[in-house]
Order: structure tokens, then C-alpha cells, then sequence
């Protein structure tokens, strides 16, 4: 294994096992490096990452904008950089970052998409899902997805001992436990769900509260296929997603006069310029309804 391959994998045990961030991450994480490696090798013949200054990292951002990358992808390729050489700061590896001279892209705000209101009742009210294990399992997806906010990969790794009352723990990015209220309903749902869990696992091995129809721990393509399918149920948007739910959660929440300071912390965001992003969407809405209802608009 070279320098380059040695570095990568330390940096990629570090981020699945201590910062325990998703599989998702951890292939762009991947895919980044590998890319930034190779140009290292191919156009300066580098053999080490802690031999790349900024001057070698300005000119792969600059030929990654040759090739037409998006700034939003060319931003998330910094962001992987910033986070493996800070890494390689712990590591000794390097002395200084070549990162700190570095200055990201602009991009354009993209606004979360989101689902409204009336289409997640649709869903929960008149949508029929079957009364055996699968189905109540899958509702119990979608109403925890939704009515918590919580990441994918914090839902698929709820204990049964995380479950207190009308209370849910999870353990989110860093490591960070918090403790988000649940409805009376998930409340009074989760008890009916453990009981078809037994009937259908009753010798189950796993202490996940949400189990595959084989009865082992979730994955992730399992969680994104079942939301996928429910929400093109009520929805033609191409994106329906595990992430969708929980933009759907933030911004119905601020519409309902939720205070952002309480969604941030029911999201679990470290800033609160990460939850001020769901402020867009509402103020695109009350432009609508101006738009629609304003007799000068008329």
C-alpha cells in the first residue's frame, strides 16, 4: 500500500468509526481523494499527500472548473479536503494545512426541497398500508422520519432501550446524543409495532428497534427505496427521500411558528445558520400567497 492509499484508509477509519458519519459521506469522502490523488500523481508526479500546497490544490480546482464541475460539487470537494488535511494536522503528518489559503467557490442557494403539509396528512390519513409487520413497519418509518426530523442514519440505529416514554434518544454527528420529544401517536404506535415484531422475529438478534423483513438491522438503500415509495404515492418530485422528510419536518414546523432555535436543536445542528436555510422556504411562501391574494397583485 503506497503513501497515498495508507492515508486515505487511516483517514476513512477515523470518519466511519469515531466520527461515525454515513456511508453516504464516506463515499464521497472516497470518490474526493481518489480524484484529488490522482491528479497529484498524473500532473506533478506527488507520491504523498503532505507534498501538495495550495498551489496544487488551486490548480485541481481550476481544472475541475474546466471540465464544467458545478461549484456545489467543486465546494463539496473542498470541504473533504479541509476535513482529511485536518486530519493529517492530528496525524503529524503535515505542519500547516495548504487548505487555510483556500477560498471556496460561490454557489447559488438551493432551497430544501420539502413536502407541504396537506400531502404528509394525505399520506398518513388516507394512504392504506397493509396491518401485518411489513406494513407497520414502514408506517413507522415515515411518521419517525417526519414527525422527529431525525438523519437516516440516526433512525436506522434507535435502540429499543433509546425509547422512553414520549421521549426518543439518538446519537447524531460527533457522537452527540439529544433527546427529541415524540407524538402520543409514534408514542402509542411504537408498542403495537413491537408486538408484530415478536410475532413475526421471536427469537430476534438485533437490539435495533426497526427491523428488515428478515429481521436484521436496517441499511440505508432499504430506508431510501421504502420512502421513495410511499411519498410517490402523494408527490410527482423526483426527490423523496429519508433528507426530503426532514426538510418537510424543519419548514412545516417554522410555518407553524415553531421557534428556529428549537428546530435547531430538535435537528441536532451544531449552527444555526444550518437551520436558517428553512427560513428561505417560508418567505418563498408568503411571497406566493402575496402573489396569489394581494387585490394589488390582481
Amino acid at each position: 500500500m503506497n503513501s497515498f492509499e495508507s492515508q486515505t484508509e487511516s483517514f476513512k477509519n477515523y470518519v466511519q468509526n469515531e466520527r461515525r458519519l454515513s456511508v453516504h459521506t464516506l463515499t464521497s469522502y472516497s470518490t474526493d481523494l481518489s480524484q484529488f490523488q490522482e491528479f497529484l500523481s498524473q500532473t506533478f508526479k506527488l507520491t504523498h499527500f503532505a507534498e501538495a500546497t495550495h498551489n496544487e490544490i488551486r490548480m485541481w480546482i481550476m481544472e475541475l472548473k474546466e471540465n464544467e464541475i458545478s461549484n456545489r460539487s467543486i465546494n463539496r470537494k473542498i470541504s473533504t479536503l479541509k476535513s482529511f488535511y485536518k486530519f493529517l494536522l492530528t496525524q503529524k503528518v503535515v505542519k500547516t494545512s495548504p487548505m487555510s489559503k483556500i477560498i471556496a467557490p460561490k454557489q447559488s442557494k438551493k432551497l430544501p426541497v420539502y413536502f407541504e403539509q396537506k400531502k404528509m396528512e394525505t399520506l398518513f390519513e388516507q394512504m392504506v398500508f397493509t396491518n401485518d409487520f411489513k406494513g407497520i413497519r414502514d408506517i413507522l418509518i415515515m411518521e419517525l422520519l417526519y414527525g422527529t426530523g431525525i438523519r437516516l442514519s440516526e433512525l436506522i440505529h434507535i435502540k429499543d432501550s433509546d425509547i422512553d416514554a414520549n421521549e426518543i434518544k439518538v446519537l447524531g454527528k460527533g457522537n452527540k446524543e439529544r433527546i427529541i420529544p415524540i407524538t402520543e401517536k409514534i408514542s402509542a404506535f411504537i408498542p403495537i409495532y413491537k408486538e408484530k415484531r415478536k410475532e413475526e422475529f421471536p427469537t430476534l438478534n438485533v437490539p435495533n428497534l426497526l427491523v428488515t423483513n428478515k429481521g436484521d438491522k436496517l441499511y440505508e438503500k432499504f430506508v431510501y427505496r421504502t420512502v421513495n415509495h410511499y411519498l410517490g404515492l402523494v408527490t410527482n418530485e423526483k426527490k423523496r427521500s429519508p433528507h426530503t422528510m426532514r426538510h418537510s419536518f424543519a419548514t412545516n414546523m417554522l410555518n407553524n411558528g415553531a421557534q428556529l432555535h428549537t428546530i435547531k436543536e430538535i435537528l441536532g445542528h451544531a449552527n444555526l445558520s444550518a437551520t436558517q436555510v428553512y427560513t428561505h422556504n417560508s418567505i418563498e411562501r408568503l411571497k406566493d400567497a402575496y402573489k396569489k391574494f394581494h387585490p394589488k397583485e390582481n
